[in-house]
């Protein structure tokens, strides 16, 4: 955890957290969960959309997928964890940390997304609630810049 975020939290540690919350923020998985990573990679299998590569290493922030031949990163930001302006939220619990540390992935996400584009990467970002509910209008979103 960063420095900047252990000042939110009494004592600097995640003390007298209820044991149903710690499970449920344990249960969260960073990728390849169902409902974003795994129904946007099967969209574009099914729009035979080729070429793309999943999370490469080398790259900031390592992109959801990447499309070499077309220098396009794509990331499939979490409503809760990116701060969705629509849907996401603040739990109440702890709420300066987690305002903290949501603002920080925010301030991580636009740091990434600079360092993509000086290199010559252009970024697509989806909102999870959009691949869940647009999954269409976000492949056709992607092939547009594709065709660029």
């Amino acid at each position: 955890m960063e420095k900047r975020l252990k000042k939110h939290l009494p004592g600097g540690t995640f003390k007298n957290v209820p044991p149903a919350r710690s499970r449920t923020m344990k249960a969260i998985r960073g990728h390849n969960n169902k409902t974003t990573e795994l129904r946007f990679k099967m969209a574009l299998v099914r729009a035979c959309i080729k070429g793309w590569r999943m999370r490469p290493k080398e790259l900031a922030g390592r992109p959801d997928f990447f499309f070499p031949a077309q220098n396009l990163a794509v990331f499939i930001d979490g409503c809760f964890w990116h701060g969705c302006p629509k849907c996401g939220h603040f739990p109440k619990t702890n709420a300066s940390f987690w305002k903290a540390k949501i603002m920080r992935n925010r301030e991580r996400d636009a740091e990434v997304t600079r360092k993509l584009e000086a290199e010559g990467i252009e970024v697509v970002r989806f909102w999870e609630h959009e691949v869940g509910t647009s999954l269409e209008e976000c492949v056709h979103e992607l092939r547009k810049r594709m065709n660029r």
